[in-house]
């Protein structure tokens, strides 16, 4: 809280330089857009996914609002709605000194790899996520708790980002201040619930901040667009403050003529509680030393084709994740454990921004048997 009150002050005096007469000739515009998706994911090997996945029928809608009060300054907040229930995904203002400068103050999703982006329904072409972005819909969610950090993961903070335009392209940069992810005081992973749980108070759990950044560049080649980006999160998890996490990714984009090629990894090395009898705890014994091993890493990637052809957009994606480490002894993976994703799609615009998205999925498991899933949804912008 001090922090950010140390930054709106900072702010305010940086607003001062805006002459009043500026900010008298700017007229104040709103904008509202949103968009939906309605998601049937199912098996022909299963009636009931529900052990494994939140199966059939969801939906997600994306409800945002912005104002310009001025030519520099200006607020966004955005609704979402999915299994979680309504959640504000997007409340903040922004202060733009220049191109080059953007103070970001409230709760938003912070610069952290490529995907998140795009994480609103109408903006990516599949009906779920990349596993290392998963949120719910990847099977045996519960055994891998999920991805390595569900998309789009919102925080509250305070960010500042930028532009520097080069002849041809751009570099972008972004740092940022956040709560951070939460878990238990004996915690073995991160508990996404306590984030997204009303209940829990969207606050910091540990009186300790998260720090991160991204850097990205994009080039504009012979009509061929680009982007390269880095990312890196890192701070502690717990309310005592003594579990710490690092986040590290890289990611790439390239385009051409409505023909996208996407790709991006993400490695988190997250630090557990060994309890006072980590030999009951956990699934494995002490290394060579004599001692336990009190992290864990889990990394993913993801390998993304588009190719638009008439009103059809063919995707193909490879992508997987994989945990090594000890594992609770409830756990049903092992020290090192895998999964890897083959999916093939299709999303057919019907009128408009309204397109029908269908796709077909392999599971190939390290610790479960193979499993073959599939979606069919709708989704449109508004």
């Amino acid at each position: 809280m001090r922090l950010i009150v140390l930054i709106t002050c900072v702010l305010l005096s940086l607003n001062g330089q805006l002459t009043r007469d500026a900010f008298a000739d700017d007229k104040p515009s709103r904008n509202f857009a949103g968009s939906v998706q309605f998601d049937y994911l199912g098996s022909p090997a299963h009636l009931k996914l529900r052990e494994q996945a939140l199966d059939g029928s969801t939906v997600e809608l994306s409800l945002k609002f912005s104002m310009d009060f001025t030519r520099n300054v200006s607020s966004n907040v955005k609704l979402c709605y999915s299994c979680h229930g309504f959640e504000t995904a997007m409340a903040f203002l922004d202060l733009r000194i220049s191109d080059k400068l953007n103070f970001r103050v409230g709760r938003f999703s912070p610069a952290l790899g490529s995907f998140p982006l795009r994480a609103d329904p109408a903006n990516h072409r599949t009906s779920d996520k990349p596993l290392m972005y998963d949120m719910g819909r990847m099977l045996h969610k519960d055994a891998w708790n999920e991805g390595v950090l569900p998309a789009p993961w919102v925080d509250n903070g305070v960010e500042i980002n930028g532009t520097h335009f080069l002849p041809r392209g751009q570099l972008d940069y972004a740092v940022y201040a956040i709560s951070g992810p939460k878990g238990n005081a004996d915690a073995a992973d991160f508990d996404f619930l306590q984030s997204r749980s009303g209940e829990r108070s969207y606050i910091d759990n540990n009186s300790r901040l998260v720090v991160g950044a991204r850097l990205g560049v994009t080039l504009d080649i012979a009509g061929a667009t680009t982007t390269l980006g880095a990312s890196a999160m890192t701070g502690t998890y717990d309310p005592q403050g003594k579990l710490r996490f690092v986040l590290a990714g890289v990611d790439a984009v390239a385009q051409y003529k409505g023909i996208f090629l996407r790709s991006e990894y993400l490695l988190r090395r997250t630090q557990m509680a060994l309890g006072e009898d980590p030999a009951a705890r956990f699934k494995y014994g002490p290394g060579a030393d004599g001692r336990f091993d009190n992290y864990f890493v889990k990394d993913g990637f993801y390998i993304e084709t588009e190719v638009p052809i008439n009103r059809v957009a063919l995707i193909a994606r490879w992508d997987g994740l994989r945990r090594r480490g000890n594992v609770i002894a409830e756990s049903s993976l092992r020290s090192s454990s895998a999964v890897l994703r083959y999916t093939a799609a299709a999303a057919i615009r019907v009128a408009g921004g309204l397109r029908v998205k269908t796709s077909l999925e392999l599971y190939d498991f390290s610790d479960f048997a193979d499993e073959l899933a599939f979606h069919v949804g709708v989704a449109a912008p508004f």
